[in-house]
């Protein structure tokens, strides 16, 4: 049998059943969709966070206590760290210890609930360096001022918070110069951030921040930092800061050999290498998972397929009578299981593509930030071969079958 009219044969079979041949896809269409889908948000997150990233500017240089994690399992541990102090943060600043070092603010994480009257919300809370942030992301308050030096050394009760929390907590009334309660500890609001979006971790718009050293003092009650965030004079010079830095923490900590540090320093390149593995890894993950529904869309093929078999038995023992022979029988049946799974595949991508493009449209709405859609290549191309390799697998067997019935018997079926 020649390729082309196994083709068409093939085709014929297919077209004669077209609610059965779509039904019998649809397994592999889920799977090939979900799949596109879910590279392709992988992808546009990756983008996000590492552009985020980027525009902290690769000048940037990040202390932070504890064991360097290796594992999910050892953020809750870095966390929870207690190495890095206030002195150890002065020690920096010393500019023999290290030359390249023109700024440093060290920041805590602040759990808990803000409130304003009857009125409850559950933001992002850091006590930071309010001038180091708006420096860092450029969001500079669109009511009031931020608070500088003399308010983090005089530990004063006050926050910059977000557009979100002003409208949960007031409802649409200015908080400027208000107080909101944290933590049974009155805060005067004296900045309003302007509407943001999504920066790194967090969302600014949801965002309270107050001095770092009253965060401290009132509502945590520690005297270490959980990240010192530092700025050196020439992103050239990053190498010689990191050796600087942690050749002054080490002093400090009377630590001799490294693998005792009890800190560790990340650079900018080396966040968006983590990250972009870290994404990278739980998007194949993610894709694995689904990847499943195209092993049981690859056995409703092969149910199919074998119904089909008995159905065309007297169709079978006609070819064979005229002169077809059993490798014949074999190629059409096993061409017609290909042709349907790879249809299912360019469906699944076209469908995955699709919601895709939607979803890209909706995050870029929900987090009021720029999602890119990004056609995933590579996933596109896997897909429509590994469909093709399904019908090539699952269709083996209901094609091998249909190739060994006797002309005589087939010829009887009724």
């Amino acid at each position: 049998m020649n390729i082309k009219y196994g083709v068409r044969t093939a085709y014929d079979g297919i077209r004669t059943n077209k609610a059965r041949s779509f039904l019998t896809i649809l397994g592999i269409v889920i799977g090939i969709a979900s799949i596109i889908l879910i590279v392709s948000i992988g992808k546009g997150a990756e983008q996000l966070i590492l552009t985020q990233v980027e525009g902290m500017g690769a000048d940037m240089v990040v202390l932070r206590p504890g064991k360097q994690p290796t594992g999910f399992s050892d953020i809750s541990g870095t966390l929870f760290a207690d190495s890095i102090k206030e002195k150890d943060v002065e020690a920096l600043f010393k500019k023999g210890n290290v030359p390249d070092l023109i700024s440093a603010a060290p920041a805590v994480v602040v759990t808990g609930n803000v409130s304003y009257g009857r009125e409850v919300h559950t933001p992002t809370m850091f006590g930071w360096s309010a001038e180091f942030m708006a420096d860092m992301f450029n969001v500079y308050p669109e009511q009031g001022v931020l608070f500088g030096e003399d308010e983090i050394n005089q530990k004063a009760r006050v926050v910059v918070i977000g557009s979100k929390v002003e409208e949960e907590l007031f409802e649409g009334e200015r908080a400027l110069g208000r107080n909101i309660k944290i933590r049974d500890h009155n805060f005067r609001v004296v900045g309003v951030f302007p509407q943001y979006g999504q920066v790194m971790f967090f969302n600014i718009d949801d965002l309270v921040l107050m001095p770092y050293s009253t965060a401290q003092t009132y509502l945590l009650g520690i005297d270490y930092y959980h990240e010192v965030m530092m700025r050196v004079n020439d992103s050239e010079n990053i190498d010689r800061a990191v050796f600087d830095i942690e050749a002054t923490i080490r002093e400090r900590h009377n630590i001799d050999d490294p693998e005792d540090d009890d800190f560790f320093v990340e650079t900018q390149q080396g966040v968006v290498d983590q990250i972009g593995i870290i994404l990278s890894v739980l998007t194949l993950f993610l894709s694995s998972v689904v990847a499943i529904s195209l092993v049981v869309g690859g056995i409703g093929v092969m149910n199919i397929m074998l119904v089909s078999v008995t159905e065309r038995t007297k169709e079978i023992g006609l070819r064979k009578a005229i002169g077809a022979t059993n490798k014949d029988i074999l190629f059409q049946f096993l061409l017609e299981s290909i042709m349907l799974t790879f249809a299912g595949g360019v469906v699944g991508i076209t469908v995955g593509v699709f919601l895709a493009v939607v979803s890209s449209f909706g995050l870029s709405y929900a987090l009021n930030d720029s999602w890119s859609f990004s056609f995933p290549f590579s996933a596109a191309l896997l897909g429509v071969v590994v469909s093709s390799a399904v019908g090539l697998v699952f269709g083996l067997y209901p094609a091998r079958k249909a190739s060994q019935k006797s002309p005589i018997e087939a010829l009887r079926w009724e």
